[in-house]
C-alpha cells in the first residue's frame, strides 16, 4: 500500500479532523513593518466581491477582463477589490491615512477599527487623519454608525485641491446624476467638523517623513505620499490602479471610478514607469493584503511582485 493509500484511511487523522470545530471566522489583518524609523502598520477594511459589470474597465471587452481574471485565480463572474487604509507610528505621532467605508450594511468591509482594535488602538488615540480623496471607502471611516467621530481627537488633512473640487456647487451642479451622490456624501461626512479640519498643498511635510505629491485623475486632487526615515523608503500610491491584477497588467485599461479616465492612465504610467526603474517598495490601497510590492516592468505593462512577509520588525 501507497504512504497516500494509508494516510486516506488513517483512523488517526480522521479522529483528528472530526476533533476541531471550524471557527467560521478570519483572523485581524493587520500586518507591521518598518520603514527605517517609522513603524507602519498596514490595516485591512476587508475585501468586497460584486458582480461583474460590463463597464468595471470601460474600454476592454468583457472577455478581456474575466480572462485577466482567470489568470490571476479570480472568480470571473465578481470584481473583487481590496481596501487597506494604514498607520504610521512617526516621532511620537500617530497617523491613520485614510479610512475605509465605515459602517454600513456589508459585513465584507467596513473592518479597520475591529483591525485597529486587535493591533492594540483605538480611535482615540489617533492624532492625525490624513485623507487621499474623497471617495466614500477612504472618508467614511471618519464616522461612526452613530454618526459620531470615530477618531475624536485627530486633526483631519485633506488635500486642498480635492476639497475645492467636491465643496464647489457649481461642480456638483453638473456632475452626472451618479456622481452628484458623491458630492452628497463628502458633504455629509465632512459637515460640522469645522476647525478639525486643514487643507494641505503638495510636496510639504504632513507629518515627520510623509510628503504628499499629486497623482489627479482617479480623481481632481488625488494625492499619493513618499514615506522616507534613514535609508528607508515606501510610496504609497492610494488609487492610481485599482485591482493589480487588471490594472498593472494593463495599465491602459480605464477603471469606471476613475473620474478622468485619460489622465488616470498617464498618472498610472508615469508612477509606475519611475517606481519600477527606482525599485521602491509600493503600497496600494486596493492591493491585497498586506498590499505591500514591487512593481516590475513587464514588457509594455507591469505586474506586482509581493514584498515578502516578514515575522520580526
Amino acid at each position: 500500500m501507497g504512504a497516500g493509500a494509508a494516510l486516506a484511511v488513517s483512523p488517526a487523522w480522521t479522529s483528528a479532523s472530526a476533533a476541531v470545530t471550524a471557527s467560521g471566522k478570519a483572523t485581524p489583518a493587520f500586518y507591521r513593518h518598518k520603514i527605517g524609523d517609522i513603524e507602519v502598520t498596514q490595516l485591512s477594511d476587508g475585501t468586497a466581491q460584486f458582480p461583474l459589470a460590463d463597464n468595471f474597465v470601460r474600454n476592454a471587452p468583457k472577455a478581456d477582463v474575466q480572462a485577466a481574471l482567470a489568470e490571476a485565480h479570480l472568480p470571473i463572474d465578481k470584481a473583487t477589490v481590496f481596501f487597506n487604509p494604514m498607520m504610521l507610528n512617526t516621532s511620537g505621532k500617530l497617523v491613520l491615512i485614510d479610512t475605509g467605508s465605515g459602517p454600513g450594511p456589508s459585513s465584507a468591509v467596513g473592518q479597520l477599527m475591529a483591525n485597529m482594535n486587535a493591533a492594540g488602538v483605538e480611535g482615540k488615540t489617533v492624532d492625525v487623519v490624513i485623507i487621499s480623496h474623497f471617495h466614500p471607502d477612504h472618508i467614511n471611516g471618519l464616522r461612526l454608525a452613530d454618526g459620531s467621530l470615530a477618531f475624536p481627537n485627530a486633526e483631519i488633512k485633506v488635500p486642498a485641491a480635492e476639497w475645492t473640487f467636491w465643496m464647489n456647487d457649481e461642480n456638483m451642479a453638473k456632475a452626472p446624476d451618479a456622481v452628484k451622490g458623491l458630492f452628497a456624501n463628502a458633504r455629509k461626512v465632512f459637515d460640522k467638523m469645522g476647525d478639525r479640519i486643514t487643507h494641505y498643498e503638495m510636496d510639504k511635510e504632513l507629518a515627520p517623513g510623509l510628503t504628499p505629491f499629486a497623482t489627479p485623475g482617479h480623481t481632481p486632487g488625488h494625492t499619493s505620499y513618499a514615506l522616507q526615515s534613514g535609508a528607508g523608503k515606501l510610496i504609497i500610491q492610494s488609487d492610481i490602479t485599482n485591482n493589480p491584477a487588471l490594472f498593472l497588467r494593463n495599465p491602459d485599461w480605464q477603471v469606471m471610478y476613475d473620474m478622468n479616465p485619460q489622465q488616470a492612465v498617464a498618472t498610472r504610467r508615469a508612477f509606475f514607469d519611475r517606481a519600477s526603474a527606482d525599485k521602491t517598495l509600493i503600497a496600494g490601497f486596493h492591493f491585497p493584503f498586506p498590499c505591500l510590492g514591487y512593481v516590475e516592468k513587464d514588457g509594455a505593462n507591469f505586474r506586482l511582485s509581493p514584498a515578502t512577509w516578514q515575522t520580526t520588525i
